[in-house]
């Protein structure tokens, strides 16, 4: 998941999938609030999930492992409700804008840090300075600096200059209760952006001090949600309780919550089959076994799997027709039905199937004719590869290192994909399963042949998508670089009419895809095996995994 996003435009977009959301055999996206009234059921929630979390800290954090539990032992200004609209959270009401749209007024509700201490608005103010420090080294910054004054922060050069372009910024405590954002530009769904993450607050006489071991651990985490981090066993499970001092812990229902990390699905399974989880996800056969219980619950999700290459690290990469022979030799069907086998479909480009194209309409279903992602075809792949590496004076690539995380799905992924290159192509490749947090580490520095990677959106919008691949972009981890797109891309940055900006997008997507920038596998769905009795447990089509805000067991 992430987000880095270059300025949008004053243009509606539909922030949210409500489509997107939950359409298993049971409804967990119930009306927030609802509770369960006088349930006498203990209210303690426990949780499989894949990854152990990066450190947890608001300015760093890049990674869904890191999102989940941050969203659940801090807030924001706004939290997405079932539907992904924007409730107040740390927010006393919705914010006053301005006639011009750049100034949003938001007026802070009496709330206090788990420690007890009054959240305030220099807390927000602090946290955006943080983040867009270039020190910091925030992979996120970007969506921050929609903030006037955000670009001149990231670019500063000397320890002088960052805390004299600090006081620019266009983020004001006015008082403690009052504060008031000043954007670039327009941004329609900016108050939807201030439920996530990076627009947390940061406690600086807590975070300061930590330095680099801020969010490492769970004595090194303080948030203002509805639950604290009591207990962080690395690599194995995190222990959640509810946080008193939470300014609506009177309607917040879960007593506690335990995160299991669990790579293995069938151990997973084997967790909730014997009453250990209540949430846990499915896998292949086991979704198949789960077909017509109430158990099972289906997330539609925005989020897409696709492959990166390192164009600086294995100089064949730059050869569009050498990525596009690696892309085409992948059966994407078989692999989601032999591999994946839980709902999930091949890709059909990069953007994935339901989101919004900022036009009122789906961009997908709009540019199905044009944005076409080549087909698997594996003669048409041989003659390709053979072509790019003519065209490089080479006679066969070097071999290949497939990164990827060292999850259960991940590992037999990785082993589908280089066999396929090898039965179809005879390249010769081998796989590098890895720890997740390894695999974001070394994806970030660009130590990699190829990667199994994989975005899950931040906003329902295709930008969410298209602008990580600039040139500059941190995220464009293979370092691909064509100068069109960057202008497609830019432009549609600066489109205020929604027909013209959804065109631009997607003749940018149709550049990405002819030129096989990157190579993209499927459209993720998730299917859970959740517990009947867990009431209200919102699983968002984009975002974190799971929001437990308004859980309840009953």
């Amino acid at each position: 998941m992430t987000l880095r996003k270059v300025m949008s435009t004053a243009l509606v977009l539909s922030l949210v999938g409500t489509a997107a959301i939950g359409c298993g055999k049971k409804d967990e996206t119930q009306t927030p609030g609802t509770g369960t009234g006088g349930s006498t059921a203990a209210q303690e929630l426990k949780i499989n999930f894949a990854a152990e979390p990066p450190a947890l800290d608001v300015s760093k954090a890049s990674a869904a492992a890191s999102f989940n539990i941050l969203n659940a032992v801090h807030e924001g200004l706004y939290r997405l409700d079932k539907d992904g609209k924007p409730t107040p959270g740390l927010a006393k009401d919705m914010p006053k804008v301005s006639a011009d749209g750049l100034t949003y007024t938001i007026t802070l509700r009496d709330a206090n840090w788990s420690d007890g201490t009054p959240v305030t608005a220099n807390d927000f103010v602090y946290s955006f300075q943080r983040t867009l420090d270039p020190t910091t080294k925030a992979e996120y910054a970007f969506v921050i600096a929609w903030i006037k004054g955000g670009d001149a922060i990231m670019k500063a050069k000397t320890p002088e200059e960052i805390e004299a372009k600090k006081k620019e910024l266009g983020a004001v405590a006015k008082d403690d209760k009052t504060l008031e954002i000043t954007l670039e530009k327009p941004v329609a769904f900016f108050t939807e952006i201030l439920a996530f993450l990076n627009y947390f607050p940061q406690k600086e006489s807590f975070v300061k001090p930590l330095g680099e071991k801020n969010g490492a651990d769970a004595d090194k985490v303080i948030g203002a949600g509805p639950y604290k981090l009591t207990k962080w066993n690395h690599e194995q499970s995190l222990e959640l309780v509810k946080n008193d001092k939470y300014w609506d812990a009177a309607n917040v229902k879960l007593e506690k919550i335990t995160v299991n990390i669990v790579k293995d699905t069938n151990s997973g399974l084997n967790l909730y089959e014997t009453g250990q989880a209540d949430l846990s996800e499915l896998k292949g056969d086991q979704y198949q076994a789960y077909q017509g219980k109430p158990d099972l619950t289906i997330k539609k999700e925005l989020t897409n799997v696709y492959l990166e290459f390192q164009e600086k690290k294995v100089p064949a990469f730059a050869n569009a027709k050498v990525r596009a022979a690696l892309s085409m030799a992948i059966d994407r069907k078989g692999f989601v039905d032999t591999v994946i086998s839980n709902g999930s479909v091949p890709s059909t480009g990069l953007v994935p199937g339901g989101t919004s194209d900022g036009n009122g309409n789906e961009f997908r279903t709009v540019t199905a004719k044009n944005n076409v992602q080549a087909p698997f075809d594996a003669a048409k792949a041989k003659q390709l590869l053979q072509d790019g590496l003519k065209e490089l004076n080479m006679a066969a690539l070097p071999q290949i290192k497939l990164l990827g995380d060292d999850t259960e799905t991940s590992k037999k992924s990785l082993e589908f994909i280089i066999e396929q290159w090898r039965k179809n192509l005879g390249v010769d490749a081998i796989t590098e399963p890895i720890p997740h947090k390894l695999r974001l580490d070394r994806s970030e520095k660009h130590e990699f042949d190829v990667v199994l990677s994989l975005w899950g959106a931040d906003y329902n919008d295709p930008m969410t998508f298209l602008d990580m691949f600039l040139s500059d972009n941190p995220f464009n981890r293979g370092q691909w670089v064509n100068k069109q797109y960057d202008e497609l891309i830019k432009k549609a940055d600066k489109e205020i009419k929604p027909a013209d900006r959804a065109k631009l997008l997607a003749d940018a997507e149709k550049i990405l895809l002819d030129e096989a920038g990157v190579a993209p596998i499927y459209f993720r769905s998730r299917p859970y095996a959740l517990r009947p009795n867990v009431q209200n447990l919102i699983l968002p089509p984009f975002g974190p995994e799971w929001e437990l805000r308004w859980t309840s067991i009953k």
